[in-house]
């Protein structure tokens, strides 16, 4: 009789487990979906932020001293360059583009990066930011 009573009591345990289980698989899921996302769009955003600072360091102006050319960037070039190829990227805008030294084009763009699929735990998303630098040389 107490054989009975132990087998009705555990009636159904295993379907708990088994949802729970499915549960936790899908919440896996869904978090390695958003990290993928995450990733893919920082790299979208590091790829828009080369293509920028490259373009940026073709906006010199060429001047020659003492007989040798000399490729002379200044904030004006490289941003209007920079600003040509970020306004073709979707999603995506210029934070800052100059040269520090004369040589050397930095820009820095950003986006907003919001998870695909669940909105729990990063309801608004996340600001990424990109930095990169290109230096003009003539060769």
């Amino acid at each position: 009789l107490e054989g009975r009573m132990i087998r009705r009591d555990e009636e159904g345990s295993v379907l708990l487990l088994t949802l729970g289980y499915a549960v936790l698989a899908l919440v896996l899921v869904f978090v390695t979906v958003d990290a993928t996302s995450l990733y893919l769009a920082q790299k979208r955003t590091q790829a828009a932020a080369d293509a920028a600072a490259l373009a940026g360091a073709d906006g010199f102006t060429l001047e020659v001293i003492e007989g040798e050319p000399r490729a002379e960037l200044s904030d004006r070039g490289v941003r209007e360059q920079a600003e040509a190829i970020v306004s073709a990227e979707q999603d995506v805008s210029l934070v800052s583009a100059s040269t520090p030294d004369g040589v050397s084009a930095r820009v820095v763009v950003s986006t907003r990066w919001r998870p695909p699929i669940s909105t729990l735990f990063v309801p608004d998303g996340v600001p990424l930011e990109a930095t990169a630098t290109s230096r003009t040389a003539l060769d």
